[in-house]
Formats: C-alpha cells, structure tokens, sequence
C-alpha cells in the first residue's frame, strides 16, 4: 500500500524535509501537494522503478517548480484566497501528512527587550551558556524580524530582533535615525562577541554600525548598501515619502550624508499609469557617487559579508555593494571579506528559507512595487543566503 513519509515531521522553517511516496506502481505519475490552506502547491512525479517518489533526488515532470528540489513544493506556494490552516503534504489516492514547520524552534528563551528605549526581542539557546551576539535589522518595512531571530537562535546565537522605527516608542518613518540607538543595543548584549546582520536598508545600516562600533566584529548586509541613502519620509504616497530632503541616520547628533534620490520620467509615469514600480528607478548612479555618502567599512573590525541579488527591482544593491567591496579591497580590509551575487535573484532574499517566493509584486504606498528575479532564483539565493550567513557568523564569532 501506498505511503507518504515526511522527514522530520516537526521541525524549524529553515529545515530541509525529506518527502518521499513509496509503495506505487514502477513510472505512475503522482501528484504531489502541500498546502498551509491559504497558500498551496503541486506537482506531478512519475515514480521510479521501485515505485517511489523522492523529492531529494526527483525532478517533477510538471508542476509549480522545475528540477531537484527538496523544497520547491514549500516556495512555489501561491495564495488560494482560503484561511490559513495546518501545513498538509498530500498525494492524490494515497492520503494527507501533517507537517509542523516551527516559526519559534524548541529549547529557545524569548526576552522582550525595553531597556534604554529599546524596543526588541531576543531568543538565546536555553542552556545556561553565554552565545555570541547578533543583532538583526530588518529594513524600510519597520518593526522586527522576530521570527528570524528565533531561527537563527538555534543555530548558537543570542539573537537580537531590533526595531529601530515604525513601532510603538520608536519613530515612525525612516528620519533621523540615531546610529547611538543601535550602539545602545550593543550594550545591552554585554560582553558577548557581536555581530549584525541587516536585510535592505538594514543591510546600509548593518554596515554603518559595523564602520562605526568597533565591538562589532562581523557584518552581514544583504541586498544591502555601500552608501548611504536618502531618508523614507512621512506620506501616504510614494513620492511623498521620496520628497522629503532629509537623512535616514545621524550620529553624534549630525544627520550624515547621503545619496538622493532620483525621479526620473519613467518612474513618474509607472506611478501615474497605475504600473508595477521598479523602485530602483529613485536611484541614479550614472553620474558618480559622492565620497562623503560611501560608508567606511574598512573601519570594521572584523569579517563583512555581502549578499546581493542581480535582478533586485527595490534598488541597486549590486553596484551599492560593490563600492564597501571596493573600498575594503583599496584598504587590505584584515578581516576576511566577500560579496557574493546571485545573477537571476530579486530583492526578497533576506529571510530564512523555504517559505514562499512567489510574490514578485508587492503593495507599497500608493504602488505596487516590483521586487524583481524569478522565484526559483530568490528561493534558492534565500537559501544559500540563509546558510552563508550562518556560517559566516560562527565562523567570526565563534559557536
């Protein structure tokens, strides 16, 4: 009799499942479906000669996902306008599995962190050991990432979710941020090796912070930023919140130099027609970038990883990477340094993986933004991303 066998069935959301169909007929084809009811995929394998599906070693024949992938049934997901329910793998006449995938992992301690102004959450391993520190920045969405807090937590870390605006207590736009806050957060973490990890503009400020704490002793920007950019005002529309002529980060009560935005007749003209909007349109590099906005990395004192995506929409972190690569080259930065690119990802590569990457429009303040790349692309760059980062750390840090 036919059977669906899910290796482990209760696990972390950055776990890889070993999904298998066994006992078919030798070459039936098979569907295979996972769905978390508001969210569902599927594809259709044709069984070995021992009558079973592997999706470690098997390609489907057709499907929401193309080649070997053990967890292309989990990012392929697309929305079925349901409620969201348990995670299901289902094969058509063989039956249902239920499948936990744990947001918070067992054997982690939650802090809410609220001293000094700060607002955040810390996960720690549960075992009365002191970890290495990292603080995570999540970028011009605001708030925290609690979640990747908890999922890098149980890979060693004491691990910070740090808002640092649009929360309760903390301003509510992308001005005039204060790199103190963030040196307050350090802080806090006591005498632990630090490291900070940022996604987008979190990814600039990870950097900036690094440049600027020399406690810091590894940075990882993904899809991130060199240079220093222009604030994200107050406003219900986008170019609203583009106009305001104001920094995103001060430091020792001065706002630092940045790089305006741009807005070209293009991007008016998408945002007027109702178009999906490449935001990277708001960032013109043909003429040069100031000197005075280019963060100096090579002050880090320690290891920098930098993460890009070749076909991010949101702006050009590849070429907004590139100038803290140069400039830890120009210097013999002492530490080790990389920036890897993925040629075909989009701008969503800043997260745990194995969940969906199939949003490749997403709403923004009077626009739908393009976030660029193919899923398959993203999902595999997230994944790759996910187990550098975590590497990387350990490696700097020490677990």
């Amino acid at each position: 009799m036919a059977e669906i066998l899910v290796t482990p069935q209760s696990a972390p959301l950055d776990t890889t499942l070993d999904i298998k169909v066994v006992g078919l007929e030798p070459d039936a084809e098979t569907t295979v479906r996972a769905t978390t009811g508001d969210r569902s995929s599927e594809a259709v394998f044709r069984a070995d000669e021992r009558g079973v599906v592997d999706l470690t070693r098997h390609a489907p024949i057709e499907g929401s996902y193309d080649g070997v992938d053990p967890m292309g049934l989990f990012w392929s997901m697309t929305p079925t306008g349901d409620e969201p329910g348990p995670t299901l793998v289902e094969v058509d006449g063989v039956g249902k599995v239920e499948v936990e995938r744990l947001r918070v992992p067992q054997g982690l301690r939650r802090t809410e962190v609220t001293e000094n102004g700060l607002v955040g959450v810390l996960y720690e391993p549960d075992d009365g050991e002191v970890h290495p520190g990292v603080i995570i920045l999540g970028g011009s969405e605001g708030g925290m990432h609690e979640d990747d807090a908890a999922l890098l937590a149980r890979h060693g870390f004491a691990a910070l979710a740090l808002a640092y605006f649009g929360v309760d207590g903390l301003p509510e736009d992308l001005v005039d941020i204060p790199l103190e806050y963030v040196g307050t957060a350090i802080t806090y973490l006591g005498d632990r090796r630090i490291g900070v990890v940022g996604g987008s503009r979190g990814g600039e400020l990870a950097l900036l912070v690094g440049a600027t704490y020399p406690r810091v002793k590894a940075v990882v920007s993904v899809v991130g930023s060199g240079v220093v950019t222009q604030c994200i005002g107050p406003g219900t529309r986008l170019l609203e919140k583009l106009g305001l002529e104001a920094a995103s980060w001060t430091h020792e009560g001065r706002p630092l130099p940045y790089l305006p935005y741009s807005v070209p007749d293009e991007l008016r003209r998408r945002i007027v027609d109702g178009d999906p909007v490449p935001l990277k349109l708001a960032f013109d590099l043909t003429d040069g970038i100031p000197e005075d906005t280019e963060i100096p990395v090579e002050r880090i004192n320690g290891g920098v990883l930098l993460l890009s995506s070749g076909r991010d929409q949101s702006w050009p972190c590849v070429a907004l990477s590139a100038v803290a690569e140069r400039r830890l080259a120009e210097h013999d930065h002492p530490f080790p340094y990389e920036h890897v690119v993925y040629p075909e990802a989009g701008h969503l590569i800043a997260a745990p993986p194995h969940r969906p990457t199939t949003d490749v429009l997403l709403p923004g303040p009077g626009v739908v933004f393009e976030m660029g790349g193919s899923p398959g692309a993203t999902a595999a760059a997230r994944a790759d991303a996910w187990r550098r980062t975590i590497e990387f750390l350990s490696d700097q840090l020490g677990t």
